[in-house]
């Protein structure tokens, strides 16, 4: 594949506060590349970077091999042939939907038949046909998404940046909407970047998800790599790993596993070394231990394998099953999911798999 957009030690500050820290990256055309991370990470920065919205410090952007971004060169954004998605959709409320697709194509000069073809093809793949003569305020917010898809897509771009295009939409229409702009993107082959605050709709759109934080890149992986083997704790957070326990390592080990203790147990669990916990506790490193509340299996007697002790605190309705909040025996909180109800105050132990217990720390010396 080619290489379509090319991000080279790029780097942005406000103030004293270095937002984007050498962020560097390469998208290939066609690839749906989504981002995440926590608010204040600089996702939504690097995206007016790469748009031509916002000048770098540092670093390079080239799109297409030719530079867009330096230190002392900003391509502006209307000829960088690149088009965006807002969350407000950013329709002109005074021009039918027809207008607002076609604008992008005049400005362009596109002739008038071949932006006709151009405008049908679009509105036909994107469900529009019947609502080119309408204004955006007689549409739903699904439509006016569409509209601004079909304004981002009709001028044939290198690149779509979406900035969090679904945020504002209810539930059950992100769900459609993420689906619908999947198969749509892959089908007109689009090369587009992503930014968004729900790790669901990057698993359901990405060919690979970039997870920031603190200006940097935690993770660039497959989105099932992420899932099954994210390598700092706070990837493992975000993509829905939220239990956080405290432990020390107990043995040497490597990547495939190691042992920690939580309380009085011992558990085994997968191991990703992390500078940022390497403070000593009696001779051991201190460990934070992850793993998904659908991964904690309740069990009234201690039984084989990766078990600690535990009781029951709250459990609360969360329709199919029951998010039940549960706290080790040195106190610390977490919660698992459970098809019934467990009574406050039972008292029992929970089983984690060693493949799904995400172990971050520094391994005991």
């Amino acid at each position: 594949m080619q290489t379509i957009l090319e991000i080279e030690n790029v780097k942005k500050k406000y103030g004293k506060t270095q937002v984007l820290n050498g962020i560097s990256l390469k998208v290939e055309e066609g690839e749906i590349i989504s981002v995440l991370g926590p608010s204040g990470c600089g996702k939504s920065t690097l995206l007016r970077i790469i748009a031509g919205i916002l000048p770098l410090d540092g670093g390079v952007v080239r799109i297409r091999g030719q530079e867009v971004s330096g230190p002392h060169h900003n391509l502006p954004a209307e000829k960088r042939g690149i088009n965006m998605v807002f969350q407000d959709f950013a329709l002109w409320p005074h021009m039918k939907v027809e207008d607002n697709i076609t604008y992008g194509l005049k400005i362009q000069k596109v002739d008038k038949e071949e932006s006709k073809r151009r405008v049908e093809e679009i509105a036909g793949l994107l469900h529009l046909d019947g609502l080119l003569g309408r204004y955006p305020a007689e549409l739903s917010g699904g439509q006016q998404q569409r509209v601004a898809i079909a304004r981002a897509l009709v001028t044939k771009p290198s690149i779509v940046l979406l900035d969090e295009p679904l945020c504002n939409l209810d539930v059950q229409l992100r769900i459609e909407m993420r689906t619908e702009m999947s198969y749509l993107f892959h089908k007109l082959k689009t090369t587009v970047f992503h930014v968004t605050h729900d790790p669901s709709e990057a698993f359901a759109m990405a060919d690979r998800i970039i997870v920031m934080n603190g200006g940097k890149i935690d993770q660039a992986d497959e989105p099932r790599n992420c899932y099954l083997r994210p390598r700092t704790a706070l990837v493992a957070g975000l993509l829905g790993a939220g239990n956080d326990l405290k432990g020390v390592t107990l043995l040497e080990g490597d990547q495939k596993g190691c042992r920690i203790q939580v309380g009085q147990e011992q558990l085994d669990g997968l191991f990703f070394p992390s500078e940022d916990h390497a403070e000593k506790s009696q001779g051991h490193k201190l460990a934070e231990l992850r793993f998904r509340p659908e991964d904690g299996h309740w069990l009234g007697e201690k039984a084989e394998g990766n078990c600690f002790k535990a009781r029951s605190i709250l459990s609360t309705f969360e329709g199919g099953c029951y998010r039940v909040k549960m706290e080790t025996g040195n106190g610390q909180e977490f919660c698992i999911l459970h098809q019934n109800p467990i009574p406050e105050q039972t008292e029992g132990y929970v089983q984690v798999d060693k493949e799904k217990l995400y172990v971050y720390g520094s391994l005991a010396g």
